[in-house]
């Protein structure tokens, strides 16, 4: 191989695995290696170098991503084309950052109109730079070649599709369904706007649907436009407050809840309060909307049983999709409907036959080969270990900041730094825009006007490491700038809060 001599010293403390990215890594800055060049094979290189190939294999996946290494299923790994960062000034700097995580970057002047964003940090958004390629496009030519059928798509969606998202949850999420159980859907917008239908037609009545607060905005303006009213239950720091939708002034006819990791604040429900919510539906005989969007990245604990595998009442409904799993480019979820709730089964059938499935076939067939090649399976692998590793340079950098504390990491794809007030919130995302930094107001998850808590969302999955590394430098100097002066601690709910 052209470039770096790699020489490792077997004496040091230091892991052989973190002695081949300092060297690498070193040989992409200095110009031994250049975008483009191809690295040995793992195999080759420690046979060449007399060490473990899982060592090799650590270190490639490190540095790919950190940006420096591009690898694609199938092909060569290559050196990257590595971006410039930007200084303040809106000059390049020479090359890729060195300095650690947590060095501050200099402020940029504000401007009038905030630039486009170079560092996209808005949550919602996975990285789809170790999705199979060569998997997805078999998987497609595969869907492709079958005959053409001369009717719509099953109104539940293609049998063998249903089949294999029934196996991915028993193996994801430990919930045993059957394909029957599965309704196909295009995405989690159009999976909740049917159920919002569905529950308006057995109420009989424009419905009350409870919604947590804060929590989704799409779901709560979905529901507003589908003709439900929409009831704000606070959620506390392990998410919804089941005593705050008992004490609700008027019965709802459903609830939507994030129990898994709460968005945005990212609370995981305790199983002694999933019982109470499950009991609530029982009595009451409300419908349980169990929005499981990215229970697949569990950093911190060990999973916890989906409300849908609880359900002794045939009152829950898990909505779930592939978008943070894959893409949210195919637009593809699904419902899984309570094998006992006729009623329920009836409904959505009636609505379906009124408004056809709307995923086309061929893209129903091209996941159901995806799922059960196993890649779907592997890349959920990959991609919570490469999340982990984001996780962890979002803890370096902001963990521990005074007045700023630092929230939603158990899982998931995004996190949320509190602030003390409005004003602080606003210049922080106004300055980070002027530097080309999008995030996402902690406002904006409001139900309630005039109830909006302070602080920012960003997310850490879809950057490189690179971007994402100046993208955290950036918000960690804002704070230590002290938009508003000393910024005293201000927890998000202090020892007596109610909220």
């Amino acid at each position: 191989m052209d470039g770096p001599i790699i020489t490792l010293d077997r004496a040091s403390g230091l892991p052989i695995g973190a002695q081949l990215v300092t060297a690498l890594r070193q040989g992409v800055l200095d110009g031994s290696l250049r975008p483009g060049d191809p690295v040995p094979s793992t195999r080759a290189l420690a046979k060449a170098l007399g060490v473990s190939r899982s060592a090799v294999v650590s270190a490639y996946d490190q540095l790919a991503g950190e940006g420096y290494l591009e690898t694609r299923q199938g092909a060569a790994t290559r050196v990257a084309e590595i971006q410039p960062l930007l200084d303040p000034a809106g000059g390049a700097t020479a090359t890729a950052p060195t300095a650690p995580a947590t060095a501050p970057v200099p402020s940029a002047p504000t401007t009038e109109r905030p630039v486009e964003p170079r560092i996209n940090l808005l949550p919602g958004r996975p990285s789809t730079s170790r999705i199979d390629t060569r998997a997805w496009r078999a998987a497609w030519r595969q869907a492709a070649a079958l005959e053409v059928p001369a009717d719509s798509p099953p109104l539940f969606g293609v049998p063998r599709l249903r089949a294999e998202i029934a196996d991915h949850l028993r193996h994801a999420r430990g919930l045993a369904c059957s394909p029957d159980d599965i309704v196909v859907t295009a995405g989690t917008s159009e999976a909740l706007g049917l159920v919002a239908s569905v529950v308006a037609h057995l109420a009989g009545r424009p419905p009350l649907i409870a919604i947590e607060h804060p929590g989704y905005p799409s779901a709560r303006r979905l529901f507003e436009r589908r003709g439900a009213r929409t009831a704000p239950v606070t959620v506390d720091r392990d998410g919804f407050d089941v005593g705050a939708l008992r004490r609700l002034p008027g019965r709802p006819d459903a609830v939507m809840v994030t129990p898994s990791h709460q968005y945005p604040l990212g609370g995981r429900l305790p199983v002694s309060t999933r019982l109470d919510l499950i009991a609530w539906a029982r009595e009451t005989g409300g419908l349980v909307i169990e929005d499981d969007y990215d229970s697949e990245f569990r950093h911190l604990g060990p999973p916890l049983p989906a409300l849908a595998s609880l359900d002794d009442a045939g009152r829950v409904v898990l909505v779930g999709s592939f978008s943070k799993v894959l893409t949210p480019w195919i637009r593809l979820g699904y419902l899984v409907l309570p094998p006992s709730n006729r009623e329920l089964r009836a409904a959505i059938a009636g609505a379906r036959d009124d408004e056809a499935c709307p995923v086309p076939g061929v893209a129903q067939h091209a996941i159901a080969e995806l799922l059960a090649s196993g890649a779907v399976r592997r890349h959920i692998a990959v991609s919570r270990r490469e999340y982990a590793h984001r996780r962890g340079l979002v803890l370096a950098d902001l963990d521990g900041l005074p007045g700023a504390p630092l929230s939603g990491l158990a899982g998931g794809l995004h996190a949320v730094v509190e602030l003390p007030d409005a004003a602080a919130s606003a210049a922080l995302v106004t300055r980070l825009a002027s530097e080309g930094v999008a995030v996402a107001p902690l406002s904006d998850y409001s139900a309630v006007l005039g109830d909006e808590r302070p602080g920012i969302v960003f997310g850490y999955a879809a950057p490189s490491d690179t971007q994402l590394v100046e993208g955290l430098a950036r918000i960690r100097s804002a704070i230590l700038d002290g938009l508003a002066g000393p910024w005293p601690s201000s927890p998000l709910h202090p020892p007596g809060s109610t909220t």
